[in-house]
């Protein structure tokens, strides 16, 4: 029989991730190109070295026993570990990262983004740039779990050592309707009684699993939740409800009479907005993620990422 260690490769890991996330040996083998048979010998391979049952075959979906979930977990972070260490080998040759990761919350300029990109691409650099959008607490997060390198639009930054912040901003949230909606009209201030009549619209939260923060809503009310801010505001220009959004976001359809402002009982929000990164001291910083700070320093560059909007 096979020891743990001679099956527990890295490769062993990622196919049983596969078959956790197609639900089926057979949507997996698909996926990755082999037959049915062979992933199903190459499971039970594992399973035999562990003597461990990893799915549950009882119905027709792969599902993962308690055991499988925690080899699967641990595994993640395995797998973080080798691909952590081959980036520090490249970097330390090269002094550049072979993949920059930014998570940029959705409140963050598209435009402002996109231009930044731009000038650093320009450069030729050997490190490919990537970008993921986020939400609230999922921009923090995609930072701490290692998935993102910078994080941009991050609004609490408290109780993590390893993490290094700089304020950015601030941006005023609003809250607002369209035209046509009912509290266009509603006497002000609106209290919380009139707003739980009326659906409110909200931008889900991005963080994975649980713990994710809910901002405006109240019980009872009804909620019609989206992925993101531009979501959010463009159903609030539909009149499907209203809610608090960035100022900066809204100015535009405010100004020109598309979305109406009313004040609220309650004051208006205003959020401390930072950018994030997580590790070294600047000596031992890759030359990418040296850019990115460099241009955060500039305050322009600050101002442009909260108050410049481009709506396609």
């Amino acid at each position: 029989m096979a020891h743990a260690r001679d099956v527990l490769t890295p490769d062993a890991l990622s196919m049983l991730q596969s078959i956790a996330r197609s639900g089926s040996f057979a949507a997996a083998a698909r996926a990755l190109g082999v037959v049915p048979s062979a992933l199903t010998y190459r499971v039970r391979q594992i399973e035999d070295a562990l003597d461990v049952l990893l799915f549950d075959r009882s119905t027709r979906q792969a599902r993962l026993t308690p055991a499988g979930e925690t080899l699967l977990s641990e595994g993640v972070q395995v797998l973080d570990a080798i691909d952590a260490l081959a980036n520090r080998v490249k970097r330390v040759a090269t002094g550049w990262e072979p993949q920059l990761t930014i998570a940029v919350d959705g409140i963050i300029s598209q435009s402002t983004m996109m231009e930044l990109c731009e000038s650093f691409l320009a450069q030729a650099p050997p490190t490919r740039l990537r970008l993921r959008e986020e939400a609230l607490s999922g921009t923090l997060h995609a930072l701490t779990s290692g998935q993102a390198d910078l994080a941009i639009g991050v609004v609490d930054v408290a109780n993590h050592a390893e993490v290094h912040s700089r304020p950015l901003g601030e941006s005023r949230f609003v809250y607002a309707v369209a035209p046509h909606h009912p509290l266009a009209v509603a006497p002000e201030p609106l209290s919380d009684a009139v707003l739980r009549q009326h659906r409110v619209i909200a931008a889900a939260d991005s963080i994975p699993r649980g713990g994710g923060v809910t901002i405006g809503l109240m019980d009872g009310q009804d909620v019609l939740t989206v992925a993101t801010m531009r979501a959010k505001i463009d159903a609030q220009l539909r009149g499907l409800g209203g809610g608090h959004v960035p100022e900066c976001m809204a100015a535009d359809y405010i100004a020109t009479g598309r979305l109406v402002v009313r004040q609220t009982e309650r004051p208006p929000r205003t959020a401390r907005v930072n950018y994030a990164w997580r590790g070294a001291a600047r000596s031992r910083q890759g030359r990418a993620l040296q850019w990115w700070l460099r241009q955060l320093e500039s305050p322009a560059t600050r101002l442009s990422l909260l108050t410049r909007q481009g709506h396609g």
